[in-house]
């Protein structure tokens, strides 16, 4: 199946096959048993059959840990949940694919990458590039009804995501956690401070940008840490 839901696919052996990145899948695969996961499959199979459009497409779900396996996760941004216009969501927190008009916090997040350091922004708002340095773009609900901002919370998407910061935070070193706004700041709680740099601000949208979340300086900032580190700074440049 596409990650936890959707119809399932059985392999040979007549177990479920999940399609999550490997290295992912070896830290969350116990996950996929637990009965929320079940139950958020169940709610996601109701939705489809009552013809609801869900955001995005079921084969981005997992998009984030497609393009950022385990190893190589350097920074982490957590998101709240996909964009719910048509076109906009493809599975990486904040990004839109090409083409497509760059929304308001985005805009914000350039306008911020332009001021810390003097990136021009680009004319698209796809962030696949920093994904692929090791950026987990990760929302904290991977899905969405169409048209209906927060639809999917509280169906069980929060415990996955939990998890995510969870084995991030205890399994790994000397990562960069950007929480934006009170509701990733909260996701962010169990994040040991003594081993990874957490960079905490007001969310990018147009209604708390300018009361803290311009001016903040977390790009240069985690580039600043991962160089102290050993690690290779993130290219905060996007290509056209």
């Amino acid at each position: 199946m596409h990650g936890t839901t959707g119809d399932a696919a059985q392999t040979a052996s007549g177990r479920t096959r999940i399609d999550l990145e490997p290295s992912w899948l070896a830290e969350l695969g116990d996950q996929f048993e637990q009965p929320y996961m079940h139950a958020l499959r169940e709610f996601l199979r109701a939705e489809k059959r009552a013809g609801k459009t869900i955001y995005p497409a079921a084969a981005n779900w997992f998009a984030a840990f497609r393009c950022a396996p385990f190893a190589a996760v350097e920074v982490v941004v957590l998101g709240q949940d996909p964009y719910h216009g048509p076109g906009q969501a493809h599975g990486l927190c904040f990004s839109v694919p090409r083409g497509v008009a760059v929304p308001p916090s985005l805009q914000n997040i350039f306008e911020e990458l332009r001021r810390d350091l003097g990136i021009t922004p680009p004319a698209h708002g796809c962030l696949e590039h920093w994904a692929g340095q090791g950026v987990l773009l990760l929302n904290s609900v991977l899905t969405v009804e169409r048209g209906r901002a927060g639809s999917h919370q509280g169906r069980g998407w929060e415990t996955f995501t939990d998890r995510v910061v969870q084995v991030l935070n205890e399994r790994r070193e000397r990562l960069v956690f950007m929480l934006w706004g009170s509701y990733a700041e909260r996701k962010g709680r169990i994040i040991d401070r003594s081993r990874h740099l957490v960079l905490s601000s007001p969310h990018p949208s147009p209604l708390s940008a300018y009361r803290g979340f311009i001016g903040n300086g977390h790009f240069s900032a985690a580039n600043g840490y991962l160089a102290e580190h050993g690690q290779r700074a993130i290219d905060w440049r996007i290509p056209p």
